[in-house]
């Protein structure tokens, strides 16, 4: 695993483009790097553990934190093989 971690700022866009967003930057990783996802989609808590599992990688950490303009989720993503 390695201790850069890329970061996606995908605030503001709608279902199903974070996790589309997120697909092509891992697309482009190495094995075993690590991307940080900030999203404030609601159903991205559901489309990223589904798309991790579909698609090989692994999801290492899901938090959520209350902003004044509603939930904001981070999800930190290591790729696989």
């Amino acid at each position: 695993m390695s201790d850069n971690v890329a970061e996606l700022d995908v605030r503001g866009l709608i279902c199903p483009l974070p996790v589309l967003r997120a697909r092509k930057v891992l697309a482009a990783m190495a094995p075993g790097d690590l991307l940080r996802v900030n999203c404030t989609d609601p159903s991205a808590a559901a489309d990223f553990p589904a798309y991790c599992q579909a698609a090989g990688h692994e999801l290492l950490e899901v938090s959520s934190q209350e902003l004044a303009q509603g939930p904001e989720l981070t999800f930190l993503i290591c790729r696989g093989d």
